[in-house]
């Protein structure tokens, strides 16, 4: 086994910090790579050397094998970490590193193209006689053959991606008519983020549990489980709370799963870190789903209550090292809950976000010594959130001596958290956890479809009056600034100054109007009328007193634009005072513009066409994810503005629809 002595992360964001800290926790020294947009990103300060490997888009530079490869030859690395996404489970740069003379951070080649391929994994689990839902996963994949087979696996059905994971490529049908659509979009979003469009079918396990037990191998034929993960609540079946342990599994069903993932692991000779997976019903039966090969994002819940180090245990093994624990010596103490922090708005279906940090506290960067809580993360402010990579900023992690308290930890430890400057769904995730549902440990993998499609974090697309006069408030206390932003009305009083502020959040204005008497404001909006006292400001915290109550909310000014989160969601306003009225482009609007910046992947109609209000226009690639920009109304096409393989900015215009007469 080759010595290692310099490790290359080939991955960006929190899990490239995160291995660069455990790396030099045992004295090994880090190569981070980047690209042109991560040029100032957090991972590359870093480590102690970084290598920048091509332009934003990951298909010239964190997709590249070569470009890797060539920046761990240039500075010495002897081993490479992939992390996970990317190229993790990418059978030939396993190999190309092997060929380099590189340690590869990870199993085998053999290994992660059986398991990388859910199709050729299945078959492999039907023959060691591990339970498996039925489905297809045959090598025939034109279109005809998919059609035929769905019907006779029966709806409803998954199209699944063979290749990859986390939610993309992935599509619940219920119903044949919906059948076609879903294994195109399917299809294109597996190439695009996996490079294959291989796709499996299985029959919908309706309601079930997702627990995955952590497995771990090494050289010299030791493999252990290290306890389960349940990840049940997803959206999108990408998942957004994941816990150890989970509260459905009992120490039997545990064992039973345990013995089947290693078994798993076994059969195609598993080297370092893996992750079994298994759909559950209710009566406790299990099911195989995939295998990942690499690391895992919630792997921090495992290793809070199991007191180890997950990346440490990859970088022994790799250095040939044997196991540190017998399956006999594993124990799990405690618990553990995680969510992740995304750029993506709620309010508007979850659509991911970009911008610039504007700024970004953790509950541990306030309080090192809190308690039970882990903040993961690979940002920092005055970063630029870009529509090239995935949308997960942080991950939140709570450990408690039981589940109530890890919980009510997390929760608490989500609202401290400070983002500000690009919409996410920190307000959702504190609703998540404080559901009754998902308090009782009952929550399946419809639970958000069940109990959450209403929530206030989900369907308030509107500021309440509350949060407008607490903005106006801001505005006003700027001082000789808010002179020049606020227009006076042509009257005062003894008892104050009043002030008319025009608002507008999501390209809507709104009127309020402020009385105000030194720190003591009386504010109208929405035909509410409002008391609140300030009582102190600095650049990103503010003190208010509203009906007695003083609260703390985080915010801070860019320019003319504020930055609000005041316990009802990330809202961002703009003084439009003295703007002029803008109105193309609105609901209704004939015009179809680009939902955030990305690239154009096809132009659905062409000039002259004539198209119908629901239509898609165009699909647009952002964070990984495809986007059907469709028709807010019928009539004709006038213009196309859009390409494919064409970068567009967000709000930019791609299609015109002059609006039928009937209109």
């Amino acid at each position: 086994m080759k010595k290692i002595n310099k490790i290359l992360i080939a991955n960006r964001g929190e899990i490239a910090v995160r291995v660069i800290r455990s790396a030099r926790k045992l004295g090994f020294r880090t190569v981070a790579v980047y690209s042109e947009a991560d040029a100032g990103a957090l991972h590359v300060g870093e480590a102690d050397q970084a290598v920048c490997i091509g332009a934003a888009n990951v298909g010239e530079s964190y997709l590249v094998a070569d470009k890797i490869i060539a920046a761990a030859t240039l500075t010495g690395a002897d081993a490479v970490h992939p992390g996970y996404g990317f190229l993790s489970e990418n059978a030939a740069f396993s190999q190309a590193c092997s060929d380099a003379g590189i340690t590869f951070i990870g199993p085998d080649a053999a290994a992660i193209e059986l398991m990388g391929s859910k199709r050729l994994s299945k078959i492999a689990m039907l023959q060691a006689g591990v339970p498996c839902i039925p489905g297809y996963q045959g090598e025939n994949q034109e279109l005809n053959c998919l059609l035929e087979k769905a019907a006779e696996v029966g709806f409803p059905l998954m199209v699944k991606a063979s290749a990859g994971g986390g939610g993309r490529g992935m599509r619940l049908v219920f119903d044949a008519s919906e059948l076609d659509e879903s294994i195109s979009t399917a299809r294109s979003e597996a190439l695009t983020a996996f490079g294959s469009g291989e796709l499996i079918l299985e029959r919908a396990v309706l309601e079930p549990r997702h627990i995955e037990i952590q497995v771990f191998a090494d050289n010299h034929g030791n493999c252990v489980y290290l306890g389960e993960r349940d990840c049940s609540i997803q959206r999108r079946h990408q998942k957004v709370v994941e816990e150890a342990p989970s509260p459905f599994v009992d120490e039997g069903l545990r064992q039973r799963m345990g013995v089947a993932a290693v078994d798993a692991a076994k059969s195609c000779d598993y080297r370092g870190a893996g992750t079994v997976e298994f759909l559950v019903d209710a009566d406790k039966n299990f099911y195989f789903l995939e295998m990942n090969t690499r690391l895992q994002v919630e792997h921090p819940v495992t290793e809070l209550i199991t007191g180890l180090d997950l990346v440490e245990w990859q970088l022994r093994v790799a250095a040939g090292e044997p196991l540190p624990l017998t399956q006999d010596q594993v124990t799990l103490t405690g618990h553990a809950v995680e969510v992740r922090l995304y750029a993506e708005d709620p309010r508007n279906d979850f659509m991911p976000q970009t911008g610039q940090v504007v700024q970004w506290q953790t509950p541990v960067d306030e309080n090192p010594a809190r308690e039970g809580i882990r903040v993961d993360h690979g940002i920092q402010q005055g970063q630029v959130v870009s529509p090239f990579y995935d949308p997960m900023l942080a991950k939140v992690i709570a450990f408690g001596e039981n589940r109530d308290i890890a919980i009510r930890r997390l929760a608490s430890a989500v609202e401290d958290t400070q983002l500000l400057g690009v919409n996410h769904n920190k307000l959702f995730l504190q609703r998540v956890l404080r559901h009754s549902v998902f308090a009782a440990g009952e929550a399946t993998t419809a639970f958000i479809e069940q109990h959450f499609s209403a929530d206030s974090s989900m369907t308030e697309t509107t500021p309440s009056a509350a949060t407008l006069a607490r903005a106006a408030v801001l505005y006003c206390q700027r001082g000789a600034v808010a002179q020049q932003q606020y227009r006076a009305a042509n009257w005062s009083s003894s008892a104050g100054k009043r002030y008319l502020a025009k608002l507008e959040f999501d390209g809507k204005p709104y009127s309020v109007t402020l009385l105000a008497d030194q720190q003591r404001y009386v504010i109208k909006a929405l035909d509410q009328t409002i008391s609140i006292e300030l009582h102190s400001t600095d650049d990103f915290q503010c003190v208010m007193s509203e009906d007695g109550v003083r609260n703390s909310y985080a915010y801070a000014f860019d320019g003319h634009s504020l930055y609000l989160d005041d316990g009802r969601g990330h809202f961002r306003f703009d003084d439009v005072a003295h703007l002029p009225a803008v109105a193309a482009g609105g609901a209704g609007s004939g015009q179809v513009k680009a939902s955030m910046d990305g690239a154009i992947v096809e132009v659905m109609v062409e000039l002259g066409q004539v198209v119908e209000e629901g239509q898609t226009m165009v699909i647009l690639e952002a964070m990984k994810m495809e986007h059907r920009l469709k028709a807010a109304v019928s009539g004709v096409v006038e213009s196309i503005s859009a390409q494919a393989g064409q970068q567009v900015k967000s709000k930019q215009l791609l299609v015109n629809i002059a609006v039928s007469d009937s209109e």
